[in-house]
């Protein structure tokens, strides 16, 4: 053979590669709403900077007949490219081979680009559209899931890690993403169970569709496993752009600052009027969020799931934050079992990559009731605590009406080190509200009056005297526990002032193995 004809040679194994499954499994994935592991990928990253790596790479079973089919590349398309010019890896199930099952050869090609992605300190993209594991190769594969598992726990909290699912993702495979940083699903063409339907149906006798057993919906809303649901696999793909734009490339990296044409000093009246003069009225944080960060521009993570807390990426200035806000347009704004895992969660991920927290306090407590309790609120609410407190990133946190009781402490108190702690006028920071304190501290006095007219008045009068000498920010601002009360139209530039402030700080935890958090 010349060199004409093995470079002949080697274009027609490309081109072999390339098509995958082989162009009628490749219709047929157009025919279900769903690109190709290539297309994907194209999409993904910046034009003409995809590196593939092991296109040629085959699987070596031979049983069940198994050394009669074999596609190059294996069922998964994997290498490195550019986002907005910063290095990433990715790899991408191919569903249109072997309905994308994972091989012993398979797994080994995403190990090699996650260890080199650790090795440069580059993010990790992982697409999932697969079938699970290959039966035929037995335990082979499941040893190639275990080793990616590993990987992703020795990435985490190095790299980042992001998962898109655009397909079906069962059994012991949903651990891989459920390990990762983000996880994006597409509506109606994707889904992850650890068991599918009709085990469940067999098991349980419960009847119920693949949609709501574990669709982008279900895992959006009631588990909270999902990040994102995506509308479509192109709106998936920008989220993942977006995500990436308020993350550094690695831990030992702080994330990239961008030029901001949003001027620093713009004042905002409307907020100084946002807050209603009934405390028990809602109103809608998100509004205050937008109003404050870059060019009304926020990521929100987890928008359908515990809608009490409001947890995503904004800038100020051009740098990147992470804002977590109770939301009293829902459940009052409350800490429950969900919102406080969603918010720790979160927390965690700005710590990992040096992505400053601002938080926005309104919370009247921990939602009270034996569900609650049975559930184990202690321990999950533990764990908001815990990640506030284990933060060493900059931490700004703004009270902007209620703060109650042990919910004051947890929502990034100044005694879990928060760096500065402002006010509004509007803040109420207490033990509890006054309704409460009043029943306790004047509960004989008010049982002795027998007149319903006097009694009401006197409890009015003391709500009011309660809420004037203690449930306002002065009384904390006394102690130092509260650095300023702040006019509420000038949030944002002194968010922005604490942040320039606080771009060189400089903090650690004692040293240790690792911490044993409240899991």
């Amino acid at each position: 053979m010349d060199s004409q004809q093995k470079i002949k040679q080697l274009i027609d194994f490309r081109q072999e590669a390339r098509i995958g499954g082989g162009e009628k499994r490749i219709d047929k994935q157009h025919e279900q709403g769903k690109y190709t592991a290539r297309e994907r990928i194209e999409m993904l990253l910046d034009e003409g900077s995809f590196e593939e790596t092991d296109m040629f790479v085959t699987h070596r079973c031979t049983e069940f007949g198994m050394e009669k089919t074999k596609f190059l590349g294996d069922g998964v398309v994997t290498g490195h490219g550019t986002i907005d010019g910063r290095i990433v890896y990715v790899y991408a199930q191919d569903f249109t081979v072997f309905g994308g099952s994972l091989s012993e050869t398979y797994a080994k090609k995403i190990c090699k680009i996650m260890d080199q992605a650790m090795k440069v300190g580059a993010p990790i993209i992982g697409i999932n559209d697969s079938g699970g594991a290959r039966i035929q190769e037995g335990v082979n594969s499941l040893a190639g899931y275990a080793e990616i598992f590993q990987r992703n726990i020795m990435a985490s909290g190095v790299v980042p890690q992001i998962s898109a699912i655009f397909g079906p993702c069962a059994g012991g495979a949903v651990y891989s993403p459920a390990l990762t940083d983000v996880v994006i699903m597409s509506d109606k063409t994707s889904y992850m169970f650890v068991t599918g339907p009709k085990v469940t149906k067999t098991v349980t006798g419960e009847n119920i569709s693949t949609e709501d057993l574990g669709g982008a919906t279900m895992h959006a809303t009631k588990s909270g496993v999902a990040h994102f649901r995506a509308d479509d696999e192109n709106e998936g793909i920008m989220l993942i752009r977006k995500t990436l734009e308020f993350l550094p490339q690695n831990n030992l990296e702080d994330p990239v600052i961008t030029r901001c044409a949003d001027p620093i000093d713009r004042l905002d009246d409307d907020l100084n009027e946002i807050i209603p003069d009934n405390p028990n009225q809602a109103y809608d944080v998100k509004d205050i969020i937008y109003t404050i960060v870059d060019n009304d521009d926020f990521l929100e993570f987890h928008r359908h799931y515990a809608k009490n807390i409001v947890v995503g990426f904004a800038k100020f200035n051009g740098r990147p934050v992470g804002i977590v806000a109770n939301q009293p347009n829902f459940l009052a704004g409350v800490l429950d079992i969900e919102a406080s895992r969603k918010a720790a969660r979160f927390v965690r991920l700005c710590d990992a990559f040096n992505v400053p927290i601002v938080t926005l306090v309104d919370v009247p407590g921990f939602l009270p009731g034996s569900h609650q309790e049975y559930g184990g609120i202690i321990i999950h609410g533990a764990k908001l605590l815990f990640a506030y407190g284990e933060a060493t990133v900059p931490k700004i946190t703004i009270t902007l009406r209620k703060s109650y009781g042990g919910a004051h402490d947890v929502m990034s108190s100044k005694q879990l080190r928060g760096d500065y702690n402002y006010a509004w006028p509007s803040a109420q920071i207490a033990v509890m509200g006054s309704k409460g304190a009043i029943e306790i501290l004047e509960g004989k006095k008010i049982r002795s009056i027998e007149n319903p007219d006097e009694r009401k008045e006197y409890i009015k009068t003391k709500e009011d005297e309660y809420l004037n000498n203690f449930a306002n920010p002065y009384q904390a601002a006394k102690y130092g526990y509260i650095d300023d009360v702040i006019e509420p139209r000038n949030t944002r530039f002194r968010i922005i002032r604490a942040l320039q402030t606080l771009a060189t700080k400089k903090d650690s935890n004692p040293p240790k193995k690792h911490s044993n958090m409240p899991l």
